[in-house]
């Protein structure tokens, strides 16, 4: 997923001059073979181009880098919903269409070298490279595609509710595949394909060392077949994993290739606790350090590395730019203390963000206030325009508040202003039925309103001590559940809490994912990412109308008209994010001199620098 520059701060007048300035929908020609698509304006590299602008065409090879990982791993399968995959595995695996770093949801080919999109956008074809090859040397055809679409259905619910409009792949052609849809005009599904990880159907199939047949719906920790760039070569399980570079690779010379997959080996190293995850890359036992935490950003980078220059401390806004997301506090709809959104409102004014960033977090973040937070699409203001448009169009199934009042968060900082917002709360949850009754909230059986917090961070302790202890001073218990990752992953996977701190990434062209993350479709579907268990006709109505939306205007419209809906219905406590990733690294690598403008490449386009290495010391430098 690819990000253009922050917006959420922008007014109303910026905001609609932006909706102006922007590229209408691109429109991939239909019924030609083209190299590359978008779904925001024309592809940049044209087609025969040798390689990315941000690249570093003569990049030299060799080295390694070492990555660390919180948690574990207990599966090589990379479909399988159940288990932990281990990380990397998008170094062994390739896609139908591959992204670049200077665009927003723009692929051009990799497995295939073309596509063809059906006149109405019914259909999408994909010829395959010719020259793509698993490691063993056979070449990915077009029926490893439908293969690997048929099983991933097969297997994962998620992947069966991301790609629930499709109806058929098939190899129609001699090295073709065709998915055929079952609606027109749904320009995001050709794109969405193009994203179709490909698996070695012969493999999959056939039988392991032992003779055993492979089961691509069990987990595995042989090491798979792939076609990408690098192989698994050894690993302990749940400890570590190293990638080599396959010197082979059939798509060393691919333009989208050129200039990346620089290292000869990647090294995983993981991790169950998060102070041993710190002090292994304090202690030199892996290159790169991504920081959350505000507090050791601001004073756990005191160790002599760093003093003396053989680790570098970096802000990289390039990781952000356009990045949208919604991160906060979620209530399960599902439970039904939180099916009156009064409850679920009165929590908002209880939560100190204010306060957290002046004593926590150091003034480094600020208040997320749209589920598309960072992106043109974040709702500000009254609804005008075509957005009021399309908010009239589903006004019998919206709150009417969408069309009368701003969403804005609760404003605390000091205990004066908590107060009066915590008296608003305790309002909000009187006319929902509850009652004081001595220090308790009490529902009208005397039961108190009591919350479990699911957590698995321990560094997130003090953002959920500050609501617990706000909505303790209301009467509402509210206990903090810490728990260790896999179990954290098997409770959200099956919907088993009350509330958690969660997030939900948000891309340049908001589309079918909106079902996965909102839609009534998901919401009993194990495994989604419909956290909060939301089933509203409103909202559904308002993804159907988005994921048809034939130009840039109509679909701003809709994304802010379905920002707006989510809000006025407090589905979350907003929580906070950066402008920028704040990142430490030993001082062993090199960069092209202009990073793309959405990543920092770190590690895809970087190499190894064998005299930065030579002066930084340390073990992988030996």
């Amino acid at each position: 997923m690819t990000y253009a520059t922050k917006l959420a701060s922008l007014g109303l007048a910026a905001f609609a001059a932006m909706a102006i300035a922007l590229p209408a929908l691109a429109q991939t020609p239909t019924g030609v073979w083209v190299h590359a698509d978008s779904l925001t304006e024309s592809p940049k590299y044209p087609e025969g181009f040798t390689h990315f602008d941000y690249v570093n065409p003569e990049a030299p090879k060799g080295g390694t880098v070492r990555l660390g990982a919180r948690g574990g791993f207990d599966t090589f399968n990379p479909i399988l919903p159940q288990g932990e995959a281990v990380s990397g595995l998008g170094l062994v695996y390739e896609t139908l269409m591959t992204s670049s770093m200077d665009e927003v949801n723009t692929s051009y080919g990799l497995l295939a070298d073309a596509m063809k999109v059906a006149e109405d956008y019914g259909a999408v074809t994909f010829r395959m490279d010719a020259d793509a090859r698993w490691h063993d040397g056979e070449p990915v055809t077009a029926e490893d595609v439908v293969w690997s679409f048929d099983k991933v259905i097969e297997i994962s619910p998620i992947y069966a509710q991301y790609y629930a409009n499709i109806v058929s792949a098939e190899a129609t052609a001699p090295g073709e595949v065709t998915f055929t849809f079952d609606q027109t005009g749904n320009r995001e599904l050709p794109h969405i394909l193009g994203q179709l990880l490909v698996l070695p159907q012969h493999w999959w199939e056939g039988t392991n060392a032992e003779g055993e047949p492979r089961d691509i719906g069990a987990s595995t920790l042989e090491p798979p077949l792939g076609s990408g760039p690098y192989r698994l070569a050894s690993f302990e399980p749940g400890r570590t994993v190293t990638y080599e570079r396959v010197e082979d690779y059939w798509g060393a010379d691919h333009p989208t290739q050129v200039g990346t997959n620089n290292f000869d080996r990647y090294v995983y190293e993981f991790f169950l606790d998060e102070t041993v995850w710190f002090e292994a890359f304090k202690g030199d036992q892996f290159d790169w350090w991504s920081e959350y935490t505000a507090r050791r950003w601001a004073t756990g980078f005191d160790f002599p590395a760093v003093a003396e220059g053989r680790v570098i401390r970096e802000e990289f806004p390039q990781d952000y730019n356009g990045s949208g997301q919604m991160t906060g506090f979620i209530p399960n709809l599902r439970r039904e203390k939180f099916q009156d959104e009064r409850v679920r409102e009165a929590f908002n004014y209880a939560f100190d963000f204010e306060e957290l960033n002046a004593t926590v977090f150091y003034g480094q973040y600020e208040r997320i206030d749209s589920y598309f937070h960072g992106l043109p699409f974040a709702s500000s203001g009254l609804p005008q325009g075509e957005e009021l448009e399309v908010l009239e169009s589903v006004r019998e199934l919206v709150p009417p508040s969408v069309f009368t009042e701003e969403y804005t968060n609760p404003v605390n900082g000091d205990p004066t202003k908590l107060r009066a917002n915590l008296r608003i709360a305790l309002g909000l949850l009187n006319e929902a039925g509850y009652t004081l009754d001595g220090t308790r909230l009490v529902d009208a059986n005397g039961q108190q309103l009591s919350i479990e917090l699911l957590m698995h961070q321990p560094t997130l302790e003090p953002i959920a001590q500050n609501m617990i202890t706000n909505l303790g001073q209301i009467g509402v218990n509210v206990t903090l559940r810490m728990v260790d990752t896999p179990q954290y992953i098997n409770r959200l996977r099956s919907f088993d809490y009350d509330m958690i701190y969660a997030s939900w990434a948000q891309s340049f062209s908001p589309g079918n994912e909106q079902r996965y993350f909102f839609g009534s479709s998901s919401v009993d579907q194990e495994g989604s990412r419909n956290y909060a268990g939301i089933a509203d006709p409103g909202i559904d109505a308002l993804i159907d109308k988005l994921v048809v939306a034939d130009d840039r205007d109509t679909q701003l419209a809709i994304v802010s008209a379905l920002d707006r809906v989510l809000l006025h219905h407090h589905f979350v406590v907003p929580g906070y994010t950066l402008t920028y990733s704040r990142i430490a690294h030993w001082d062993r690598f090199s960069r092209p001199e202009q990073l793309p403008e959405f990543s920092s490449g770190f590690p895809s386009i970087w190499w190894w620098d064998e005299e930065k290495a030579a002066k930084t010391g340390g073990a992988a430098a030996q």
